[in-house]
């Protein structure tokens, strides 16, 4: 009986798996861009404020 019960999660647990994994990988790319456009539009302000001198 206790086989029956560990073989049921196996089967349930790799999906749950690779949903965390492409959970976890989305929000680290999300986390990667923002930070690009924040260091982007922080350079663009610098820019900005060099050519008006």
């Amino acid at each position: 009986m206790s086989d029956k019960n560990t073989s049921s999660t196996k089967v349930v647990k790799p999906a749950k798996t690779r949903d965390d994994r492409l959970k976890a990988a989305l929000k680290a790319n999300l986390a990667r861009r923002k930070a690009q456009a924040r260091a982007r539009a922080a350079s663009d302000v610098d820019d900005d404020k060099k050519r008006d001198k």
